[in-house]
């Protein structure tokens, strides 16, 4: 079943096709740092500053991406960065490191103060060309995918990502596997799981601390770990420099990490090379799946049709 938006279609998690992960892995586990800048003066509001939001990120790229970077290389993990374009020109140093760590980056908005709601078809089109190739030419690498969040979304965004050759949209957040993103051009597009749940984000949000935080990392991994042993599942977990980066948090996301790695069957990797290997390997039977349930649920419908029009009374 399709529900709309039309994007994807409905199936249980418990009766799918199964996912091998490299190596038999039972969880993808992939790192999401949000490398955000908000302007002083955004555009929609160009004489009210917000000094508190406007600090706070600024904290994060200043101190708390380097603390969180240490932890990150400590446990030799790659991320995939959640990424304002404008953090490249704004703070090379920042870029370096980056590069350095061989990171793999997904679009973000340009700033985080700046959304695309109401950009035209050909304006949002521009503004996907100009990522691909500012990304390109900053860092070595090409963009595959994209978390929105204060980027904002249009109702051509899938259609107009996949036209311009990108894999995957994490903005989603539907399940706990990858899975077909429908799209106008009929491209080969994904959803990767990213997370509303393990995201440091919470911990202003719920007030809560950074042992909580990583006690609730561990129990998803727990799950995520146990169910993978049937059928693959992912695991995200999404960091913002301002909020793990301090200075009483990052030695819990250490123990979350040494937590997670410490186990078998565990692929560390991005969200860049879930959706390659899942794209190579499992998509075109996914979508097959599908169709089939649907020409399944079809015939079912219509056998149905034919019993009520056989077995109604006349009148």
């Amino acid at each position: 079943m399709t529900l709309p938006p039309g994007r994807f279609d409905y199936a249980p998690i418990n009766d799918r096709p199964i996912i091998k992960w490299p190596n038999n892995a039972r969880v993808a586990f992939w790192v999401a740092p949000n490398m955000e800048f908000f302007e002083y003066l955004p555009e929609n509001r160009p004489t009210q500053p917000d000094i508190p939001l406007c600090s706070r990120m600024d904290y994060g790229n200043r101190v708390g991406f380097w603390r969180m970077l240490d932890v990150l290389n400590k446990h030799k993990l790659r991320a995939c960065c959640c990424l304002n374009l404008e953090i490249l020109d704004h703070f090379p140093e920042i870029k370096d490191a980056m590069i350095a760590a061989d990171w793999d980056y997904m679009a973000h908005g340009l700033y985080n103060s700046r959304p695309i709601y109401d950009l035209n078809e050909e304006q949002e089109r521009a503004y996907w060309q100009d990522f691909i190739t500012h990304l390109k030419e900053m860092t070595g690498k090409r963009l595959k995918g994209r978390l929105g969040g204060g980027a904002g979304y249009t109702v051509r965004t899938d259609d107009l990502m996949a036209e311009a050759g990108c894999l995957y949209h994490t903005s989603w957040i539907i399940d706990d596997q990858p899975w077909p993103i429908n799209v106008r051009g009929g491209q080969k597009f994904i959803f990767v799981p990213y997370t509303g749940q393990t995201n440091d984000a919470g911990m202003l949000a719920w007030n809560r601390e950074a042992d909580y935080f990583q006690q609730m990392i561990k129990d998803q991994f727990d799950t995520l770990y146990r169910e993978g042993a049937e059928n693959g599942r992912v695991m995200c977990l999404s960091l913002h420099p301002h909020n793990i980066g301090r200075p009483n948090a990052a030695k819990h996301l250490d123990e979350a990490l040494r937590y997670i790695l410490g186990h078998d069957g565990v692929w560390a990797t991005t969200a860049d090379d879930i959706a390659e290997y899942y794209l190579a390997s499992y998509y075109d039977q996914v979508k097959s799946w599908i169709a089939e349930c649907k020409a399944q649920t079809e015939r079912e419908s219509q056998r149905r049709s034919r019993c009520r029009s056989i077995c109604s009374p006349v009148l």
